[in-house]
């Protein structure tokens, strides 16, 4: 981007709040604070829940009780999904978003300990969605306290979004016109580092492939079988083959859901299920085309049947410089995350199970460089980015060195090192809406670099299609 351009981002960033009209505007840092206990509570419960997609019942109801305690008015059960909901408080404009999640992940088990153990579950919180509900509901009461005690106009709400894993919830309250009101949206995620870099991330589609045949028995009629598993193994080959032949920074994975039961049963039925992801959505699109030739090219070839049903899709994230370079500059009026000697001991102990690639723990209290980067993961606020200015923050909720997705990052999450995090990411999150209710030269700034990044025909198109939110997907 040239300087001319980057220039006035910078300066906005680096301006100082704007003086209040109210000589005793509360610290929004403060409110945050205050919540510490309500924050770690939350997340805590989130997390000893563990709830699957679109199965969240307890805890989207525990995060609209602690709003409704603080006067939000809550619609319960919008575009068609029971666990999602929208809470305003406030009147007049701007309209800011504040995003939560919290839904869990299969096939993960968890405990808070620093040592790898088992619970039983079979599902964890090893993407730290706990820790983004409880962070974005106090964010919330923050906000609103801020608003309440200043007079400002303005609405805050907290959009709650189930099954962000795999579900695409937000996609849906998109696609249900939720958002054609908000101003601004602010979302956040857990890490294990502090950054608000403008990332943005893959575009994706998933489905799940299922293969019919014919069973028979494998050793005394094998003839008159046709195996349902061969058309899943077959399609795999294909699709390996694929990667060969795909852009450098597209992506393809995939597991075998179902198999068969016993190897002297032909199986009649099989299915596996596949993401595709890409920079932008006509390059999923395209290799998606190729995929589902395979299948086809499978099931020919194997003397079965194919059909697939697409689980959920997400459009790339569209990042907001102007927002993005705010936000870091709030994130560093915060600060990272503070160990104290329990917390240290504990993540040096968890840290040994990394072997060589342990980190030193100094960097949960840093502020990483702000840069403008793609990452390699995918998530459904790409959606809510093209339909408002949206801005997010990442917090060192985790021991540094700790992947999403694991027992160790599902272990942080259930302890104070994550309620920490939490609270930064809240405090962040709170100091950039005030930023955004009180500086207008921001708001338009924002606005004109959102309007320019979609083009004058622009159109909402979702990678879902029309299907409805596929609410037993987890089951």
């Amino acid at each position: 981007m040239p300087v001319r351009k980057i220039l006035p981002f910078l300066l906005l960033a680096a301006a100082p709040l704007p003086v209040f009209a109210q000589e005793n505007a509360p610290d929004p840092v403060a409110l945050v604070d205050a919540e510490y206990d309500r924050t770690a509570r939350v997340a805590r419960q989130i997390w000893d829940w563990a709830e699957l997609g679109y199965l969240e019942d307890r805890s989207s109801g525990l995060v609209k009780a602690e709003l409704a305690k603080e006067g939000f008015a809550i619609t319960s059960g919008v575009a068609e999904i029971p666990t999602a909901f929208v809470a305003e408080w406030g009147k007049g404009g701007p309209v800011i978003a504040i995003l939560a999640e919290y839904d869990a992940l299969p096939g993960l088990s968890q405990s808070d300990a620093p040592v790898r153990e088992t619970d039983g579950k079979g599902a964890a919180h090893g993407c730290g969605h706990n820790l983004f509900a409880a962070g974005s509901l106090t964010a919330a009461i923050a906000v609103k306290r801020w608003l309440e005690a200043t007079g400002t106009p303005g609405r805050v709400r907290l959009y709650g979004a189930p099954a962000e894993e795999g579900g695409s919830g937000k996609v849906y309250l998109v696609r249900a016109g939720l958002f054609d009101d908000v101003d601004f949206s602010i979302h956040w995620h857990a890490d294990d580092e502090n950054s608000a870099a403008a990332r943005t991330s893959l575009a994706n589609r998933s489905a799940k492939f299922r293969f019919k045949g014919v069973s028979a028995h494998a050793a005394g009629a094998p003839e008159r079988g046709r195996s349902a598993l061969d058309g899943v193994e077959a399609m795999n080959m294909m699709a390996n083959m694929m990667h060969e032949h795909m852009p450098q920074d597209a992506r393809m994975h995939y597991v075998i859901t179902e198999g068969g039961s016993a190897p002297n049963v032909v199986p009649d039925s099989a299915e596996s299920f596949y993401y595709v992801r890409h920079p932008d959505t006509k390059g999923v699109e395209d290799i998606w085309a190729r995929l589902e030739n395979a299948a086809r090219g499978a099931a020919l070839g194997t003397g079965t049947t194919v059909e697939w049903e697409v689980i959920h899709g997400n459009n790339p994230l569209l990042v907001n410089e102007a927002l993005a370079r705010m936000m870091d500059a709030k994130l560093r009026q915060v600060g990272g995350v503070i160990y104290d000697e329990r917390e240290a001991a504990f993540a040096r102990e968890l840290s040994k199970s990394f072997g060589d690639s342990a980190k030193p723990l100094e960097p949960a209290a840093a502020i990483k460089p702000y840069d403008k980067t793609l990452g390699y993961g995918s998530t459904d606020v790409g959606d809510v980015s093209w339909a408002t200015p949206t801005v997010g923050v990442r917090t060192a909720t985790w021991v540094p060195g700790t992947s999403a997705h694991s027992w160790q990052s599902a272990a942080a999450s259930g302890t104070t090192i994550g309620f920490k995090g939490a609270q930064v990411a809240a405090k962040a999150m709170a100091l950039a809406a005030v930023e955004l209710y009180t500086n207008a030269d921001l708001r338009k700034a924002a606005r004109a670099e959102f309007d320019a990044s979609r083009g004058p025909d622009y159109q909402y198109r979702s990678l879902l299609g029309d299907r409805d939110p596929p609410l037993d997907y987890r089951k």
